[in-house]
């Protein structure tokens, strides 16, 4: 299963050794890495990023999903930081662009003080004791969330709610008074453009997921063939 993952950690040492772990993991077969970053959240409140992967198929999946959630987790700074580290596709504080929900974002922040540093990553993992064993004998605070695809429902009920709206004003504009024509009128181009708005995000989103899945083929395939060098 396809999860985002952050560990919060005391410090910039610790997280390291967490982006470590991570990458250990990733080649015992324990867990499918796709993008890190390590990002601090400065005493003074600002953040600032200390390291990534690097950028090339990756710069395309941490676009969609990964500089979104840092985006979402550390404000405009996050966004910016998305931005230098080649995340700049997506990086935006709109969840649904990351897949998780806003308590899951509280519930990161809580912990993710000044002086804190944050090892933020989207993994692939059947279970989760191997990540978490590892980063808790580090002294990292594990939060993880599955990826969604609720969210294409919610927005699916959205339209069709909409467009149910649609069809009552224009049934009404058709036996209305001319007063109340203009007024209905109004209404279903408004109305008009908020569903032409959500059909855009939805297509937006849908190429952002493209992307995500040719990246993290890329990065898959880019695995195997070192593996294969390495057999030779």
């Amino acid at each position: 299963m396809d999860r985002m993952l952050v560990v919060v950690f005391d410090n910039e040492t610790k997280a390291y050794e967490g982006k470590k772990a991570l990458q250990q993991l990733d080649a015992e077969g324990s867990i499918g890495l796709y993008g890190y970053a390590v990002v601090g959240k400065n005493p003074d409140g600002t953040s600032s990023l200390k390291q990534s992967d690097d950028v090339g198929p990756l710069g395309t999946l941490v676009g969609t999903s990964l500089g979104s959630l840092i985006g979402a987790l550390f404000g405009p700074v996050g966004m910016a930081i998305g931005a230098t580290a080649g995340m700049s596709g997506g990086a935006t504080a709109d969840l649904l662009n990351v897949g998780v929900s806003e308590d899951f974002i509280d519930d990161v922040t809580k912990v993710l003080a000044p002086g804190k540093v944050a090892l933020v990553s989207e993994i692939e993992e059947d279970w989760t004791t191997p990540v978490d064993t590892r980063m808790e004998a580090i002294g990292g605070i594990v939060f993880r969330r599955a990826l969604s695809e609720v969210n294409q429902q919610v927005h699916d009920e959205n339209v069709a709610a909409m467009k149910a709206d649609m069809a009552q004003f224009k049934a009404e504009h058709a036996q209305a008074s001319a007063d109340r024509k203009a007024k209905l009128h109004d209404k279903i181009n408004k109305l008009d453009a908020k569903i032409q708005a959500q059909l855009e995000t939805a297509k937006q989103r849908r190429q952002a997921a493209e992307r995500a899945a040719q990246a993290k083929a890329q990065i898959l395939k880019a695995k195997a063939s070192k593996a294969a060098a390495a057999a030779a």
